[in-house]
């Protein structure tokens, strides 16, 4: 699935992104990129390496940076491996999710998932900023389905890549260690809402919402049950 945050048929959009279901796990990787630039990131590479390398050849897009929104499997099991064969860095997540990122090998082998460990070369804190090409997306801390996971918004396109906060109709999971469903329902109320209704969001699993839908119909987090 190709989008523009807009309209996909328009080319003077400043970012394109395509998203590429990975692993069992049906994880959705983001390619994203700079439409001035054609250069991008991944978002998430957890794995199918080879799918990834393919769809940003099929686009044209020059692969800059990884980014990772949390340590768990599905989303970053591969990372490490595919920025060394692009020779290019890895920004995110937060400090706090080391220790996911510390056992992915571990966990590779109890959810069948190839994993190796890594070392970003920047840990990303709520309010840093990432470039991507002429792109700048805003970073932010949203704690709960792991300590450490962030957020990426690219407020001229009105998107954001939101992981495994977020999903249609759903939220994300906070039964793993250090997981706070308190601290999730604040991330999503006080970051996430304030983004605007009209915002688009990837979640790291299944379809793209938007947040205004999910405040009127989320059994978890609409406007009607939180009060």
């Amino acid at each position: 699935m190709t989008t523009s945050p807009q309209a996909t048929s328009q080319q003077d959009r400043p970012l394109r992104a395509t998203l590429i279901p990975v692993t069992p796990l049906q994880q959705n990787c983001t390619l994203f990129w700079c439409t001035a630039t054609m250069r991008g990131a991944f978002v998430d590479p957890g794995g199918d390496l080879p799918v990834l390398k393919q769809a940003a050849a099929q686009h044209g897009v020059t692969i800059e940076k990884l980014l990772v929104t949390h340590g768990h499997i599905d989303h970053c099991g591969q990372a490490g491996v595919l920025a060394r064969d692009l020779g290019v860095p890895i920004e995110g997540p937060h400090e706090d999710d080391r220790f996911w990122i510390d056992k992915l090998a571990q966990d590779g082998a109890r959810w069948g998932v190839p994993g190796e460990s890594f070392e970003p070369d920047r840990w990303l804190v709520d309010g840093d900023q990432v470039t991507v090409g002429d792109l700048t997306l805003d970073v932010l801390h949203c704690p709960g389905h792991t300590p450490g996971h962030v957020v990426f918004h690219h407020a001229p396109s009105k998107l954001a890549i939101v992981g495994d906060v977020l999903f249609q109709g759903s939220i994300g999971r906070t039964d793993f260690p250090r997981g706070n469903h308190q601290q999730l329902i604040d991330a999503i109320t006080g970051k996430l809402w304030p983004l605007g209704g009209d915002t688009a969001f990837v979640p790291g699993h299944g379809q793209m919402s938007n947040f205004a839908h999910e405040r009127r119909t989320n059994p978890f987090v609409a406007d009607s049950v939180l009060g």
